[in-house]
Order: C-alpha cells, then sequence, then structure tokens
C-alpha cells in the first residue's frame, strides 16, 4: 500500500510539473510563436500581411497591427486584447506588443493581471514598483508590474500612465538583440548621408531653369489663394 501511495505521488508530482514546465513557455504569446515568418502570422491572425517597413537597411525592420474582434469567435467571449503590434527582423518575428482593452481590464488591479499572467507563464521572476519598459515602441511613461525571462525570451507586463494601459511585451533576446543593432546601423548611417542628399540638391540652376522658375511665380502669384 505504502509503494501505491509513493508510485501515485510521484505520478502526481510528473504532471504537476508537466503543466508548469508547459505553462513557462515564454516564446509564444497564444497562438503566436517568436520567429515566426509574417504571412504565418497574418494568417493566424485573419489579416492581410500588409506591413508597415520601419527600416529597409542594413536590415529589413517590419511591423504588422492586428485588432482582434470584440467578441471571440472560437469562444463567444469578449476578446481582452485591444490591439497586438507584431514586430518583424528579416521576416521572423522577435518582438510581440499586446496592448489590453481598458474596459476589459477596468477594476482590475496588478495582483489580478499577474496572477492571470502567472497561470500561462508560470512564477514571475521579478517584480518591481517602476521601471522603464524597453521595446515598446511608445512614448508613454511603462511601469513594469512582472517580469519573466528565460535563457531565450522576456516577457514583460507593464502599464502606461496617465492612460493606466496595460500591456504585454513578448520578445526573443537574440532577434531583438539583432534588430536593435540594424536599427542603430540605420541611424548611423542616416546621420551621414542625409546632409550628403542635401548637397547633392543644391546643384545651380541653370538659365533655362530660372526662365521656368519667374514664369511660374508669375503665375503663381496671381492665382494663390491663402
Amino acid at each position: 500500500m505504502t509503494g501505491v501511495r509513493i508510485l501515485a505521488t510521484a505520478v502526481a508530482w510528473i504532471v504537476i510539473s508537466s503543466s508548469v514546465i508547459s505553462a513557462q513557455d515564454l516564446s509564444r504569446y497564444r497562438e503566436f510563436r517568436l520567429g515566426m515568418p509574417m504571412i504565418t502570422v497574418a494568417r493566424q491572425a485573419g489579416i492581410m500581411p500588409e506591413p508597415r517597413v520601419v527600416h529597409r537597411a542594413p536590415e529589413l525592420i517590419q511591423e504588422l497591427m492586428w485588432q482582434p474582434p470584440r467578441v471571440a469567435a472560437s469562444s463567444l467571449q469578449r476578446e481582452s486584447a485591444a490591439k497586438v503590434l507584431f514586430s518583424f527582423y528579416n521576416d521572423q518575428l522577435f518582438r510581440i506588443v499586446v496592448t489590453y482593452d481598458r474596459e476589459r481590464t477596468l477594476g482590475l488591479t496588478a495582483e489580478d493581471l499577474v496572477e492571470a499572467m502567472s497561470t500561462r507563464y508560470g512564477l514571475a521572476r521579478l517584480r518591481v514598483t517602476e521601471k522603464p519598459s524597453a521595446n515598446t515602441g511608445s512614448n508613454d511613461t511603462n511601469n513594469m508590474l512582472a517580469h519573466w525571462e528565460d535563457s531565450q525570451h522576456s516577457l514583460d507586463l507593464i502599464t502606461s500612465f496617465p492612460q493606466t494601459t496595460f500591456g504585454l511585451v513578448v520578445v526573443s533576446v537574440r532577434l531583438d538583440a539583432l534588430a536593435q543593432a540594424a536599427i542603430a546601423d540605420t541611424i548611423q548611417l542616416d546621420t551621414f548621408t542625409v546632409p550628403q542628399r542635401g548637397i547633392e540638391h543644391q546643384h545651380p540652376q541653370t538659365a533655362g531653369d530660372r526662365v521656368k522658375d519667374a514664369e511660374a511665380r508669375r503665375v503663381n502669384r496671381s492665382t494663390f489663394r491663402p
């Protein structure tokens, strides 16, 4: 009988451990997994893959916005997420920023949100009262409510002020580092190329150009209405 109890306890521990391991998968948000190509993300979201190009060189950085239906068709429950911003580095999903519907989080405390996230991602590794959250793509002041991480992924539960909107930021550490390095290179490249572009446009006018400008000025002065 004792052996049976030990075996039952061991089996129960394995089941519990498996559920905890499953709950701590930080590589995904719902059905979206970091590293996915854009076409897969768009298909699973049920939207057209029409991204906004953030940078083209030296690496391609793109963003794709998804606004989920207010009511989830699969469960007929109201959707908690108001919008989800997907960011891609060379067609690999490296960041997911979720902004939750204020009506769906009305009255919820930070503890309520952390508890809900912990059922999916495990216990928070870090809890702080105030810390700027990086990589959100927002100008708002963000406070980090809870933080989860493993060797490859990072996840932050944040709130923004003064709107008091809750959000979730899911990041691939490796891809995000590559994306941030590419963005920094782009900024540095623009610093050198923008003045050069200005110089290139400062070619002296030819006699024909001056005549055209004078004629255009004469016509436009008489017809322009502020």
